[in-house]
């Protein structure tokens, strides 16, 4: 199992830090290979370039501005994204991170004689992790139709494999949150995490370990 994490918060010692790390000891008891991408430690920019807009369907060139992150994501056979919902969608950071490095040629092909639509690239990603936090109520935020979430498990998803696993946890109303909830959510993170490794990969690991 490899594992891609990409995190997003601009602080440390968040509520979200505390979920990317269960997430964390999660895959490192299943026995995972893990990548972590924290945008914000790492000075991620997030704008797409004028000229990576110009190249952008140069399938030669259109990942030399992020060529890491774009090797990451052509490794991983997990993706898991951790980060606060922000006005109901994605944090720019995170935003950003989509628009620069799931590029054609690597994220999706383009379409072509063959094909009047775009096709998946990232088939060889089974496992899809969302992991959130908002401010507004469940109900609010499905009102206005939480388009964080479907940018990942509709969009990002359409993209991976066939029968890709995919696993959400979100904590609502956090800015109302209290300790008991806060912990109870961790929990929720763990279980959903244990879904999305699997019994296969927990066996593995354990017996790797023996």
């Amino acid at each position: 199992m490899r594992a891609l994490v990409v995190y997003c918060h601009p602080r440390r010692g968040s509520f979200t830090a505390a979920v990317r790390d269960v997430v964390m000891d999660k895959l490192a008891s299943a026995g995972a290979e893990v990548r972590l991408r924290d945008l914000y430690a790492e000075g991620f920019d997030p704008v797409l370039s004028a000229r990576e807009h110009e190249i952008y369907e140069d399938e030669a060139r259109n990942r030399a501005a992020v060529a890491q992150h774009c090797s990451d994501l052509a490794w991983c056979d997990t993706l898991i994204f951790v980060y606060p919902t922000w006005w109901y969608g994605l944090p720019a950071m995170i935003k950003g991170w989509l628009d620069r490095v799931l590029v054609p040629g690597l994220a999706f092909l383009m379409p072509d004689a063959e094909n009047s639509d775009i096709r998946p690239g990232l088939t060889h990603i089974t496992r899809l992790g969302v992991f959130t936090t908002c401010g507004a109520s469940f109900w609010l935020t499905r009102f206005v139709g939480a388009p964080g979430r479907r940018t990942l498990l509709r969009g990002v998803r359409l993209l991976c494999a066939r029968r890709c696993r995919t696993v959400f946890a979100a904590h609502y109303l956090m800015d109302s949150s209290s300790a008991a909830s806060r912990e109870r959510h961790l929990g929720r993170v763990a279980r959903r995490m244990d879904k999305l490794i699997g019994p296969r990969s927990r066996a593995g690991a354990k017996e790797a370990a023996a």
